[in-house]
């Protein structure tokens, strides 16, 4: 398959697999995309916040980091997630874990499909995109 799970240095199995790998396949095709290859790398908050000083030098914690590896129009590259901060959040913001990971994968994605959330306008998209993706999962 052209969308592939790992957990590294952590216990994680993902839930509904498949049916995962179809909602983000239609996604990135609904966005008139071609999808290439996409890792998603399951991990801890120690290891994003490693990636996030080392490759981007935040020195914060997030959810997902992003590292596209093709142009626009090809869905290439690695998308890390702490699953430790997905719990966290999933509690402060009152929703379900498995939700909350649905947002934040999609999230990437949308990033790799040319999303932006760097201004309050472009958060705003981002914020109604990842809504309606996940309507359709």
């Amino acid at each position: 398959t052209q969308i592939n799970f790992f957990s590294e240095g952590i216990e994680f199995t993902l839930k509904n697999e498949p049916k995962i790998i179809d909602w983000i396949t239609s996604i990135i095709q609904q966005h008139d995309k071609v999808l290439t290859n996409l890792n998603f790398i399951l991990t801890s908050d120690e290891e994003v916040h490693r990636i996030n000083k080392q490759y981007l030098q935040h020195d914060t914690y997030t959810d997902i980091i992003t590292f596209p590896m093709s142009d626009k129009d090809v869905i290439e590259g690695d998308i890390f997630v702490s699953i430790d901060r997905i719990k966290d959040n999933a509690k402060k913001l009152s929703v379900t874990f498995e939700n909350e990971l649905h947002r934040v994968l999609i999230h990437g994605v949308l990033h790799l499909i040319g999303y932006d959330d760097k201004t309050p306008e472009h958060k705003t998209a981002m914020r109604k995109a990842e809504d309606d993706c996940l309507k359709k999962l």
